[in-house]
């Protein structure tokens, strides 16, 4: 596994734009709920997403998956507008893998077997689901745990298998919504260490949306703070963190990263 540092700041050679937001706007009725948000998020980048519940976060996740529509703005996959493409078009053409905050698995299938349901909606071939369920488990660490269903798991053993369901059709992009709530401490840092090593040896492009400042900076190369519906702030977490709007909006004056 990777070590984590204290920050994980990255030079791309390719800054090939994989995801791109072009003034995007979304209410609910005459609730805001972005204004004008435009971001891109490049190839092989781990980006993230700060701010506090309910700011807008999961749904930019949803806009971006399709089960969303905005009401205003451009959203461009691999440089390709994707406003009118349904939600299993998206994830089949461009390989989008989402991890949700909650649930995401079958709670009374073992593991072994919500691999299995999900691999034969995403792989045609019966003889590559079996060697993709084979290598997720012992990538994962979970051969001990493939008979157990999935509501006796632990946090840790259920985020794994949930992270371990999107990734059984190689997507390109994978989307991890609140991936640190409510887990503990060396729980997050194994999460941590997931992250980093799924950017490194697969060159997937990872976006993690959070609350939680100190565990989504530790793995990310640029993070965006959303605040009134806005992006406030968009940065390196070196610099993010000293960024005056940041620090008067979400960070406040006394956030240290330690």
């Amino acid at each position: 596994m990777a070590i984590i540092k204290k920050f994980r700041i990255k030079s791309f050679k390719k800054n090939n734009t994989l995801i791109e937001f072009e003034n995007v706007s979304l209410s609910y009725g005459k609730r805001l709920i972005l204004d004008n948000v435009s971001f891109k998020i490049n190839e092989g980048q781990i980006f993230g997403m700060l701010g506090p519940n309910g700011v807008g976060k999961s749904t930019i996740f949803n806009i971006i998956t399709g089960l969303i529509k905005p009401n205003a703005g451009i959203i461009k996959i691999s440089n390709e507008c994707v406003n009118e493409y349904p939600v299993y078009l998206r994830t089949k053409k461009f390989k989008v893998g989402f991890v949700p905050q909650y649930g995401g698995c079958f709670n009374d299938l073992t593991l072994h077997d919500n691999l299995k349901a999900i691999s034969e909606i995403v792989i045609d071939d019966k003889n590559s689901r079996n060697e993709r369920i084979n290598f997720l488990i012992s990538k994962f660490e979970l051969d001990n745990l493939k008979d157990i269903k999935a509501k006796f798991l632990s946090g840790g053993q259920r985020k794994k298998l949930v992270i371990a369901l999107a990734l059984l059709s190689k997507p390109k992009v994978l989307l991890l919504d609140e991936c640190f709530a409510a887990l503990d401490i060396m729980t997050i840092k194994m999460l941590q260490e997931i992250i980093v090593n799924l950017q490194q040896e697969y060159n997937i492009t990872i976006c993690i949306c959070d609350h939680q400042a100190r565990d989504l900076l530790a793995c990310v190369d640029k993070a965006m703070i959303l605040s009134n519906c806005k992006i406030i702030a968009e940065d390196t977490p070196g610099n993010l963190i000293n960024d005056i709007n940041a620090r008067k909006a979400y960070f406040g004056d006394s956030f240290k990263f330690n």
